[in-house]
């Protein structure tokens, strides 16, 4: 008689240069779901691996689902109390035939650089060696021994704009029923090379360097080649040793072969480097390059990008805005918790000063004094359209709309996931018409602000910068890329999974 499918997640990616510690309540912001309720996700990772199971009549026993918008490092207190219960449930559970873990790869603790590699030792410490373990992971995972050696199957998503949520974890629990049938052993190797780059060059629809990469990994799924294949961009505001972009393939049977062709992922890596690293520019030379051009100009400062754990409270492209002195209109959002109170208490329609700006996180800059006018006022509530938390309740706390001047500030009290301007709509800020738009992410302002004529990426401070060229690292040790451009005699990093015989 077959045992159930444990099915867990806890979902996170992590910043070790800025933002906010992620504690429970940063969790129950978005998604914390136990017992019964995790049975309920219809949607995302978890969503997918559930529709799959039932269509294979398999009973589902359903651990934990925990997931929240990136942040600084998770608290050790939120992170124990989370694996507990995710351990205690698995205990009470056994015995299974499987576990599916839907991860980030990217997630911290103020004590364990490696998330996913400590929860997938623990789970297999207590589910045994021969129980298979799959993982999905998000693109922009650090994939790490202990996640290759401790799991039987990783697998990450395809998509940048992040689309494919649910069928990466349709993806994943194939896999592990193929595992159980007898129909896949997995041979899995993972290949990386020490290239630190942003995700502004890393969109997977083609043309693109990264795009190319992940396409010629895809081609070997449809030819057979390999049984799932894929090329992994490093999230690189993590201070971690053994940091690396490469390959990550699973054959079936062969792990000569996923060697080779995890390999000649991270070699392509290393040959694309220079094509992966973007232009920049400072935000008042944006401004004025920008106003030469006709239609919408979109200033994606990415350095100060929510979406990869920064606090989203830098106010280094609105000064330059200001300083302008534009007279047509511009759109910009800060995260600033203290004016989005002062502003709901003054009302709708008040005019006040206030000092806006690295209230949050403060090492990246200074506040500046504004005055302007309350145009609107919200409880930040907002509901996502696509990606990969569709249909999902955000939340930014207590939201504001100033006019200062030509432009409108969008002041949010709490940091969340950047898709498709759903935070701007919210507070009714139609953006379409606007002359400057401010970004805070280095992918999804495409969809966002898809009437932008120009786009100029910003070099500006903070955690999330567009070049790791001068990012504080202090465990990644040289040499790496962009800081070195050449490193002779360069041979990628190699990692075998369990059935390495």
């Amino acid at each position: 008689m077959a045992r159930p499918i444990a099915v867990g997640s806890i979902f996170i990616e992590c910043n070790h240069f800025g933002g906010t510690p992620a504690s429970l309540e940063t969790f129950r912001r978005s998604e914390l779901l136990h017992d019964d309720a995790v049975l309920a996700v219809n949607e995302g990772v978890i969503g997918g691996m559930l529709d799959v199971l039932r269509s294979a009549s398999r009973s589902v026993a359903p651990l934990l689902h925990a997931s929240a918008c990136p942040s600084g490092p998770v608290t050790d207190e939120c992170y124990n109390g989370l694996k507990q219960h995710l351990l205690s449930k698995l205990k009470n559970t056994l015995p299974v035939d499987g576990v599916l873990l839907g991860l980030h790869g990217a997630a911290a603790a103020r004590s364990i650089g490696d998330i996913e590699g400590d929860l997938i030792q623990c789970v297999r410490h207590v589910v045994g060696p021969q129980i298979p373990i799959v993982v999905t992971l998000d693109l922009h995972a650090h994939i790490t021994e202990p996640m290759v050696t401790e799991s039987d199957a990783l697998l990450a998503w395809e998509t940048y704009p992040h689309r494919d949520a649910f069928e990466t974890g349709s993806r994943g629990a194939k896999t592990l029923l193929d595992i159980l049938a007898g129909r896949l052993r997995p041979t899995m190797a993972v290949a990386k090379v020490p290239v630190m780059v942003s995700a502004i060059h890393g969109g997977t629809e083609l043309p693109g360097p990264f795009a190319e990469l992940m396409h010629l990994a895809k081609s070997w799924e449809r030819d057979g080649t390999a049984y799932s294949a894929g090329a992994i961009l490093v999230h690189p505001y993590l201070d971690l040793p053994n940091l690396g972009s490469g390959g990550l393939v699973i054959t079936n049977g062969d792990m000569q072969h996923a060697v080779k062709l995890a390999t000649q992922l991270a070699e392509g890596y290393w040959e694309k480097r220079f094509e992966l690293e973007p232009q920049l520019f400072k935000p008042a030379e944006a401004i004025q390059h920008g106003l030469q051009q006709n239609g919408q100009v979109a200033l994606v400062e990415t350095a100060d990008c929510c979406g990869g754990g920064a606090a989203g409270d830098s106010v280094a492209t609105i000064h330059a805005l200001l300083d302008a002195r534009l007279t047509d209109r511009s759109v910009a959002p800060v995260v600033d918790p203290v004016a989005a109170r002062l502003c709901h208490e003054a009302g709708i329609g008040h005019e006040l000063t206030l000092n806006i700006g690295h209230s949050v996180d403060s090492k990246w800059g200074s506040p500046i004094e504004v005055t302007g006018r309350v145009t609107q006022l919200t409880s930040g509530v907002f509901q996502y359209e696509g990606g990969i938390w569709d249909g999902r309740r955000g939340e930014m706390g207590p939201a504001a709309v100033i006019q200062v001047g030509s432009l409108q500030l969008c002041v949010a009290t709490h940091a969340t996931y950047e898709w498709c301007g759903e935070q701007m709509k919210s507070l009714g800020v139609e953006t379409k018409d606007a002359r400057f738009v401010v970004a805070k992410n280095p992918m999804n302002y495409n969809m966002a602000f898809p009437n932008a004529q120009a786009i100029y990426v910003l070099d500006t401070p903070g955690p999330t910068p567009a070049t790791l060229r001068h990012a504080p690292f202090s465990q990644l040790q040289r040499p790496y890329f962009p800081l070195d451009n050449d490193i002779p005699n360069l041979k990628p990093t190699i990692i075998q999974g369990r059935n390495s015989s």
